[in-house]
């Protein structure tokens, strides 16, 4: 084989390899998966509704040498066990953890699929007690206000700062990356008020107030559905909920 030849063919593959590791994704009718930022990708699978049809649900994975949280499972058992395994497979991760961020199937209705590989849920225990009056499969381990979960050699917290679109919602931060999951707390720019049915619309301005409050060098914030953005999102939702 010409050398030059072979190198260039080693040039090619070994920077197609490169490009593909650092762009890794996952694409179906029933679930995405896309980097974004290092260690944090987002996954979108899709509930159907009556009131609102098709609906995109997103949800956040963090990791870290190995290891990866999962914060919102897809709103089935199936699609959640076809995100478990591109985490192992693709990320070369080990789940730890799953979150669901509150009570509603676009957060936990995947919840059995983690369950039946051992891997803990972690919840507000206002979650737990929302799941328990409903029959839903209900997380492992609770928390009251607060927790701090730790991913390979990277943490990221879990706070409740209190109601807005239920009861029992709670966000995630990581701050390696400043990048939040704000659940279906927050909303995505020009979003309507959407599901109304378990809200506290009197408190949800000054629950995001308190988040921003707290985390006012976030650079990224994933909503529960749509397009994720940065601070803006938090003030666009202060001000749809204003009176």
């Amino acid at each position: 084989m010409n050398r030059y030849f072979f190198y260039g063919f080693a040039f090619l593959f070994f920077s197609c390899q490169s490009v593909s590791s650092s762009n890794k994704r996952y694409a179906s009718d029933d679930l995405t998966i896309k980097k974004v930022k290092d260690n944090v990708y987002e996954h979108v699978s899709y509930l159907v509704t009556q009131d609102f049809g098709k609906v995109p649900c997103n949800g956040m994975i963090v990791f870290d040498n190995n290891e990866a949280i999962v914060f919102d499972t897809p709103d089935n058992d199936s699609t959640a066990a076809v995100l478990i395994d591109w985490i192992n497979d693709t990320l070369n991760c080990k789940v730890i953890a799953v979150v669901p961020t509150h009570f509603h199937d676009d957060c936990l209705g995947g919840l059995k699929a983690f369950h039946r590989r051992q891997i803990p849920s972690y919840a507000a225990n206002r979650t737990i007690t929302l799941a328990k009056a409903k029959n839903l499969e209900v997380p492992q381990r609770g928390f009251d206000d607060k927790t701090e979960l730790k991913v390979g050699n990277k943490e990221v917290v879990v706070e409740f700062n209190g109601e807005g679109h239920t009861r029992d919602n709670v966000i995630a931060y990581f701050p390696s990356q400043q990048v939040m999951f704000g659940g279906c707390l927050i909303k995505e720019v020009a979003a309507s008020k959407g599901n109304l049915e378990d809200a506290n619309v009197n408190e949800w301005s000054k629950t995001v107030m308190k988040v921003k409050q707290k985390y006012p060098n976030v650079d990224v914030v994933i909503p529960g559905h749509g397009k994720s953005g940065g601070i803006e999102l938090l003030d666009y939702t202060i001000d749809l909920f204003k009176k």
